[in-house]
């Protein structure tokens, strides 16, 4: 009998090795566990999840053996990590190895927001840099000044790649931390309002939804860019809408959406976004990794020995 159940779209190289390597039951979304037998249920010691579907204690309670939940991603706000704690059952996630593909991906929206890339593109594509000439000035980035909204660890990465952009770098955070010297903001409206350009980059769930508000975004000021690489529930997304076609704020770059894959039409019809589709990890070694890394948590909960990267 199976001890593990994965939960989620796998690939097809990431779905083999866990049934390789644990023989393991695949569903694709938590609604599917109640389709499962009772005795099959029973024996699951270790889940693999994988997606945006909320996993609670109902879910839980399906499998009344359950000892661990292996995230795959950094971000496990969709796992009612207190849910799991109250029943005895451990939490992990995938830190780290993804941390340079989501910093790399912030800057690249960055410099297409501010270069106005897109339509830079588009201006040689369609021919009217032979027929009308150069597309208008755009915005110097470097030198500015830069806000992290969330100095953890993808936070900190963003800051090291704009520290060689020569940024005056600004952070906020629930306490301050070591720094080459970075400025320390305890409010995020007045980190807002100290910068030019602020990345996102806070943990997802209840504590953080709206964390970026309308008045924090007010305070970034009509020059203002925002980039947000985290979870859209941490952004007021009305607010920001609201601003962005206002002119209240310059621009932003999207990685991340309320309610995403389904976004919000009236983005599409701005030009002073840059829009992604949750893509921040989204390179073919840093995948493997996050999936080797949910595979190991596994083996080593099954063999007794500690979590890699335990959450709870």
């Amino acid at each position: 009998m199976t001890q593990t159940l994965a939960i989620g779209r796998y690939n097809p190289a990431d779905r083999a090795a866990l049934v390789d390597t644990f023989g393991t039951t695949v569903v694709c979304k938590p609604s599917a566990l109640a389709e499962l037998g009772s005795d099959l249920r029973a024996g699951i010691l270790a889940v693999a999840y994988m997606g945006h579907h909320a996993f609670g204690g109902a879910q839980m309670d399906l499998l009344p053996n359950l000892q661990v939940i292996a995230n795959y991603g950094v971000g496990f706000d969709a796992i009612d990590v207190a849910a799991a704690s109250a029943r005895g059952i451990k939490v992990t996630n995938t830190p780290d190895v993804l941390n340079d593909d989501v910093a790399d991906l912030a800057i690249a929206m960055w410099l297409m927001q501010g270069r106005q890339m897109r339509a830079a593109e588009a201006h040689v594509r369609s021919g009217d840099w032979a027929k009308n000439g150069p597309v208008p000035l755009n915005r110097k980035l470097s030198g500015g000044a830069a806000g992290i909204m969330g100095m953890g660890r993808i936070g900190r990465d963003i800051a090291d790649r704009l520290a060689a952009f020569k940024m005056d770098i600004h952070y906020h955070a629930r306490s301050k931390k070591a720094t080459p010297g970075w400025t320390y903001h305890a409010d995020p409206a007045e980190l807002a309002k100290a910068v030019d350009f602020m990345f996102v980059a806070l943990v997802g769930g209840p504590e953080t939804e709206k964390y970026v508000s309308a008045e924090v975004i007010k305070a970034l000021g009509p020059q203002g860019v925002i980039i947000n690489i985290s979870r859209g529930s941490v952004i007021d997304e009305e607010a920001l809408l609201n601003a962005l076609e206002s002119g209240e704020i310059a621009g932003a770059g999207l990685d991340v959406f309320v309610g995403e894959p389904q976004v919000n039409p009236r983005f599409l019809g701005l030009d002073n976004v840059v829009l992604q589709p949750h893509q921040g990890s989204a390179t073919v070694q840093t995948r493997a990794a996050m999936a080797q890394l949910q595979r190991d948590n596994i083996a080593a909960h099954l063999r007794g020995a500690d979590l890699l990267t335990p959450v709870n």
